[in-house]
C-alpha cells in the first residue's frame, strides 16, 4: 500500500488508523453478520455509535448538558440557510463578519430570511484578513453574529472569538473544528461540515445552545428544517457510515491528547511552513501575517510559471492537492489534524530545494 502526503483542502486526509479500523469492520460490525451501512439507523448498534460520538464530542469541547447535537446532511452550506430561517424574521437584523467565499455566501442567504448588517468585510482586499475587534462595528440589537472561523480559500483564521458583549455566535467552523479549544459559551450555533477535520464528507455536525434554540421561531420553518426536528429524535435516515467514521475519529482525537494537543500539534506544523515562506521572498504569503491560518497556508511563487513547475514537481514527490483555489491560485497546503508531522517535513524539505534550484 502506498499512502502519498495528501494537502487537499477537503475531503481531507483521515487518520491511518481510523481507516484501518474502518476497512476491518467493513463487511462486519460487531458480529451483526452485517456491515454498519446495513444496519438499520434504528438499531442498537446505531443507536450507541450515535451516543457515543455525542458524548465524545460534549467530552472534547466541554458542552455540559447546555448544548444539542445533531448529525445532518446538506453540508454546511445547508446551515447557511437553516440557520437564518430558524433565527431571523423580516423585522430582526443578524450581523454577518464576511472575511471570504463562504461567509459571502451565507450572506446571500440570510438575506432571504431578514435584514443582515456587515460588521466588518475584508472583500476589498480578496479577503487577505480578519478583522481585530476594534474594527467590528456591530449593530445595535442584533439577533446573532455570524462568523467562518478559518477561511479555506485565503487561508485566514480567526484568532479567537470576536467579542460580541453577550449576543450569540452562529460559527461556521467547518475547516478548524475541533482543531483547538473554543469558549464555547460564546456561541449559539456551531456547524461544521465533517468532510475538513473530523470525517469523511456527507455529514454535518450542528452543535445549538439549548436557551438559543428556545428562541428559534419556526411557525412557517418546514418540520425538516426545523432543529428542534432533529433535537427531539432522529427524524430521518442519517448518513450512518459517516457519523460511525466521525466517531472513531473522535476516538483518536481523544486518544492524541485532545483539543490542548492538537493545538500544540497545529501550531507546531504551520510555524514550519510558514518559517520556509517567510526565509526569503522567493515565497509570498498570500495573507497578512496576523491573519494567518494554522488549517490552510496559502502562497504564491514569484510567477505563474514557477507555480505551475512547482505543482508538477511536488507530485513526483507524493506531495498532492498543493493547488489553490480555482478563485485565487497560488499554492495552499491544508494541514488539518490527521495531517502528520511527516507530511509537513516532506513539505518544507521540498520547498527548500525548490527555491534553492529556481531562486
Amino acid at each position: 500500500m502506498k499512502r502519498v502526503h495528501n494537502f487537499s483542502a477537503g475531503p481531507a486526509t483521515l487518520p491511518l488508523e481510523v481507516l484501518e479500523q474502518a476497512q476491518e469492520e467493513l463487511t462486519e460490525y460487531q458480529d451483526t453478520g452485517r456491515s454498519i451501512m446495513e444496519l438499520s439507523h434504528r438499531s442498537a448498534h446505531y443507536e450507541e455509535i450515535d451516543k457515543q460520538a455525542k458524548d465524545r464530542l460534549r467530552s472534547l469541547l466541554g458542552l455540559g448538558d447546555k448544548f444539542e447535537i445533531m448529525f445532518l446532511q446538506g453540508g454546511a452550506s445547508s446551515q447557511f440557510m437553516m440557520a437564518p430561517y430558524n433565527f431571523l424574521s423580516k423585522d430582526q437584523t443578524a450581523d454577518y463578519i464576511d472575511t471570504g467565499r463562504w461567509s459571502d455566501k451565507a450572506i446571500k442567504e440570510a438575506k432571504i430570511f431578514g435584514n443582515v448588517h456587515v460588521p466588518f468585510s475584508s472583500s476589498e482586499g480578496n479577503y487577505d484578513r480578519v478583522p481585530t475587534q476594534e474594527e467590528l462595528n456591530f449593530s445595535d440589537n442584533p439577533r446573532y453574529v455570524h462568523f467562518t472561523s478559518n477561511n479555506t480559500v485565503a487561508g485566514t483564521q480567526f484568532p479567537t472569538e470576536p467579542e460580541t458583549n453577550g449576543v450569540p455566535l452562529v460559527c461556521d467552523a467547518s475547516s478548524d473544528f475541533l482543531s483547538r479549544p473554543i469558549d464555547v459559551d460564546k456561541y449559539g450555533i456551531i456547524y461544521a461540515g465533517a468532510q475538513k477535520n473530523v470525517g469523511p464528507a456527507g455529514v454535518t455536525v450542528v452543535i445549538i445552545r439549548k436557551d438559543f434554540l428556545e428562541q428559534a421561531d419556526t411557525e412557517n420553518v418546514p418540520t425538516i428544517l426545523r432543529y428542534s426536528t432533529h433535537v427531539e429524535k432522529i427524524f430521518n435516515t442519517p448518513p450512518t457510515f459517516n457519523v460511525y467514521m466521525v466517531n472513531l475519529v473522535l476516538k483518536w482525537i481523544e486518544d492524541k491528547g485532545g483539543l490542548s494537543w492538537f493545538k500544540s500539534f497545529n501550531e507546531e506544523k504551520a510555524q514550519k511552513v510558514y518559517d520556509e515562506i517567510d526565509a526569503d521572498d522567493f515565497y509570498r504569503g498570500a495573507v497578512e501575517k496576523e491573519s494567518r491560518s494554522l488549517m490552510n497556508a496559502t502562497f504564491r511563487l514569484p510567477t505563474e510559471e514557477l507555480e505551475a513547475r512547482f505543482l508538477e514537481e511536488a507530485v513526483e514527490h507524493d506531495l498532492y492537492s498543493l493547488k489553490g483555489h480555482r478563485s485565487v491560485g497560488g499554492i495552499r497546503a491544508s494541514i488539518y489534524n490527521a495531517c502528520s508531522m511527516g507530511s509537513v517535513d516532506a513539505l518544507v524539505d521540498f520547498m527548500s530545494d525548490f527555491r534553492k534550484r529556481n531562486g
